[in-house]
């Protein structure tokens, strides 16, 4: 298969950081050793905020999570996007979508219901982690 790019939410990012097992780390290993992890501005800053906030401080080091941020913004592949559009019923992350859209990206994977729950959008994938790995022939 092919290096593809993929956007990646936040949440799938932050559990991958947060526990080696399960369906987002494997994905997150998959993705940066065989594909292209995506980022804007708008999407690596919600990463960057939610990372840092004082309730994971018991799960992840700050040197653990700037070398994670550091890692991140070194392989990835950026895009720049304006105001998003309309696509889901959280405003919030239509940013992901836009991303998506912009780099087109192979998929979008999140772990968010109001992103896997919203109305098909041609060309995008929105994928879960476990389905993201099947997808990916993990």
């Amino acid at each position: 298969m092919t290096s593809l790019k993929l956007v990646i939410d936040t949440n799938v990012l932050i559990s991958a950081a947060l526990s080696t097992q399960g369906a987002p780390a494997k994905l997150v290993q998959l993705a940066l050793a065989k594909h292209r992890l995506v980022f804007s501005q708008a999407t690596f800053d919600e990463l960057r905020t939610r990372l840092y906030r004082p309730k994971f401080d018991r799960f992840i080091s700050l040197e653990s999570r700037e070398r994670l941020l550091h890692d991140f913004n070194a392989c990835a592949h950026w895009v720049e996007i304006g105001v998003p559009g309309l696509y889901c019923r959280d405003r919030d992350d239509d940013k992901m979508v836009e991303t998506a859209l912009q780099a087109s990206a192979a998929a979008l994977i999140s772990g968010d219901k109001d992103l896997l729950d919203m109305a098909a959008i041609p060309g995008l994938q929105v994928l879960s982690p476990q389905q993201a790995l099947v997808f990916l022939g993990a």
